[in-house]
């Protein structure tokens, strides 16, 4: 993840786009997404869901012949643009034996194209007074870029220009296999809690490949990335017709779509492979796991529970409890271990956390993590997290809690479109695209969070927050404090 960022523990809800070229280390945000309703049990009636909000995101979205998706949404409140590229290959589909190889040609779509040389894309960018980023995520790559509006024309024709051809040499290739490696020794192996919880617990709790291989890379895969893999991973996966186009900003409509098709029309489709089985098993037992910590002075604790289906009900009731037991300090978890007991400074977590709780398209965990007193035994955290559940699981979640997580879900949703360099909107609008072939439904994401009742909370807590849906890990310091 080249430029893939670390919020602060706890601020997993802040727009992810505010940093450019920052340090590359996993941990990022959370936020509001919704598909379409999948195959679900019946829930009881809601009320009805008062009139959609006033505020109305604009989306045109098309496709261009070679199988481009392209959204656009104007917003004319700063003398900016912004433009994303989404190519829908992630963690989760790069080859088996070639772990890490998403996130190392991440860095490679940095090395040159047909028209710009090394890190002239970069230079091309922060000259102009933008700022720009990309990451690796479980379901796809990402690039954006930030710029004076009047500069926009100029940022797709650089963009198109990396998608019609990159500059895939032996050289590159070495140099970048080179970076990730140290990447990986600075972010995970040198590191206290290194790796814990973002790559160690979705490879613990989940059974498929896809969901549960080191997606970092192992030293041995990254060095047998050969130029033959990479241009053939280059061909097939960086076509238009795995890609998602969003502009965002201060244009003209009309003007932005003559210059998509200028840039990006006559650049050639591929076939694409199927997509892979990235199913989970229902998990039927609580796993316990545990790690030594050579670098850490304290003791650490992580939970993971598998998440309910994407854009099912149950999926907007699990965002609406993750506000309720994780997200703030007022919420159960944090009022419970920090302020009534003492157990730590922090308890942090959330929905995905290589993104939010909308940009990805698959099993998921809701997972929280905290460093401990080492005076405090794992099992009394644990005891804790599982009275705080029971709780509400016994007695219920009245409507001025719902009303309360509501809240708090507008306010996070709103601060992510709305932020000054249009990201959030930008990531918000691809993923739709990409995933649900929907980016309008951005407009329509209130409305989904405000038919979760009181009931379909219970049925939901009971369903996915049973301890044998579980997964915990703790780390053993063996470091001197």
């Amino acid at each position: 993840m080249r430029q893939l960022f670390t919020l602060p523990r706890g601020l997993r809800w802040a727009p992810m786009a505010a940093l450019a070229l920052g340090a590359c280390s996993p941990k990022a945000t959370s936020v509001v997404t919704a598909p379409a309703a999948a195959t679900a049990p019946p829930v009881a009636a809601a009320p009805p869901a008062p009139a959609s909000p006033t505020f109305q995101i604009p989306v045109e979205y098309y496709t261009l012949p070679n199988g481009l998706k392209v959204v656009l949404s104007p917003d004319h409140t700063a003398p900016t643009a912004t433009v994303a590229a989404y190519y829908g290959v992630g963690f989760r589909t790069e080859p088996r034996d070639r772990t890490g190889f998403a996130h190392l040609f991440e860095h490679l779509m940095f090395q040159g194209s047909q028209n710009l040389g090394k890190n002239e894309f970069i230079g091309l960018i922060q000259k102009n007074g933008g700022a720009l980023n990309g990451s690796t995520r479980f379901d796809f790559t990402n690039y954006f870029e930030v710029v004076p509006a009047h500069k926009l024309e100029t940022i797709l024709w650089a963009e198109a220009d990396r998608m019609r051809g990159l500059a895939i040499t032996q050289v590159n290739l070495t140099n970048q296999q080179g970076v990730v490696k140290n990447e990986v020794r600075v972010n995970v192996l040198n590191q206290p809690y290194g790796g814990f919880p973002w790559i160690d617990m979705p490879m613990k709790a989940n059974k498929n490949w896809n969901n549960a291989h080191n997606f970092y890379g192992d030293m041995s895969d990254l060095d047998a990335a050969n130029l033959a893999d990479t241009k053939s991973f280059f061909k097939t996966y960086y076509a238009p017709n795995n890609a998602v186009l969003a502009v965002v900003g201060d244009f003209d409509p009309a003007e932005a779509k003559a210059w998509v098709a200028k840039y990006y029309a006559a650049i050639p489709s591929a076939p694409q492979p199927p997509k892979p089985d990235i199913a989970e098993p229902r998990q039927e037992q609580e796993q316990r796991f545990s790690k030594d910590d050579k670098l850490a002075t304290k003791p650490a604790l992580a939970f993971g529970y598998h998440m309910p289906e994407r854009n099912t009900p149950e999926y907007y009731a699990m965002i609406m409890l993750d506000q309720i037991l994780l997200q703030g300090n007022d919420s159960r978890l944090y009022q419970a271990l920090v302020q009534k007991r003492g157990y730590t400074d922090n308890v942090s977590g959330g929905i995905n956390y290589l993104g939010n709780q909308f940009n990805y398209n698959g099993p998921m965990l809701w997972m929280g993590d905290l460093v401990f007193d080492p005076a405090v035994q794992p099992d009394s955290v644990v005891r804790v997290l599982d009275q705080e559940i029971d709780r509400l699981n016994r007695t219920g979640i009245d409507q001025a809690t719902l009303d309360l997580a509501m809240v708090k879900i507008r306010s996070a949703f709103y601060d992510q479109v709305s932020g000054s360099d249009n990201f959030g909107r930008a990531d918000l609008l691809a993923s739709f695209a990409m995933f649900d072939n929907d980016p309008a439904r951005i407009n329509r994401l209130e409305g989904e969070f405000r038919k979760v009742t009181p009931e379909l909370m219970q049925r939901t807590i009971r369903e996915y927050l049973r301890p044998t849906n579980r997964t915990i890990i703790t780390v053993n310091p063996l470091a001197k404090s």
